[in-house]
């Protein structure tokens, strides 16, 4: 099994492997071209993101500047507009669907490392790694998430949810409700 199929199947897995690290430049390389891309070069900024992503639905808006791993395990449904400063850490599928509206300053994590220092740090000689592992986070459609939020990975976030600002979504959450709060909770059902 590759380091990425490891990291898709939720195994730990070794970040620097040579596969991964040509994934991570090729995305920092389309990244750069997007976040200093004139705003007006609309056809020129779809094209990178459509070469970036897995999927990337018509009418999908990215401000800038925006983040990612890989870039290659996101999709992104039709209409979705996604604010300044976002972080999508796409150790894993990142899977957002239509009409969504994703706030400035939302972090989407997919990677995960041991609690214990001792387990997470593997040192060899005087090169250190740290084990990862990752597991996918699913949005629905026509989901607003609030500015500031922060999705951990394994997340699941139904239909029509509303997450409200600067909550920390430790847990999947069903449709149609309003969820808020540190760690986020439903508070109502929509």
């Amino acid at each position: 099994m590759t380091e990425k199929e490891k990291m898709l199947f939720g195994d730990y897995y070794d970040s620097r492997d040579s596969e991964l690290l040509k994934m991570y430049h090729k995305a920092r390389k389309l990244l750069k071209e997007y976040n200093y891309l004139d705003s007006e070069l609309t056809q020129q900024r779809e094209q990178i993101l459509t070469e970036l992503f897995e999927y990337r639905g018509s009418g999908v808006w990215i401000e800038t500047p925006f983040f990612c791993d890989y870039g290659e395990n996101i999709s992104i449904g039709e209409n979705t507009f996604v604010n300044t400063n976002c972080m999508f850490l796409d150790n894993n599928k990142i899977t957002i669907g239509k009409n969504g509206l994703i706030a400035p300053y939302v972090q989407i994590y997919t990677a995960n490392h041991p609690l214990k220092a001792s387990e997470r740090i593997i040192t060899k000689g005087t090169d250190s790694r740290y084990l990862t592992s990752s597991k996918p986070v699913s949005i629905g459609d026509n989901v607003w998430i609030g500015g500031n939020s922060v999705i951990f990975p394994g997340v699941t976030i139904g239909n029509n949810v509303t997450i409200g600002a600067g909550s920390i979504v430790t847990k999947s959450i069903p449709d149609n409700v309003l969820a808020f709060g540190n760690p986020c909770e439903i508070k109502r059902e929509l």
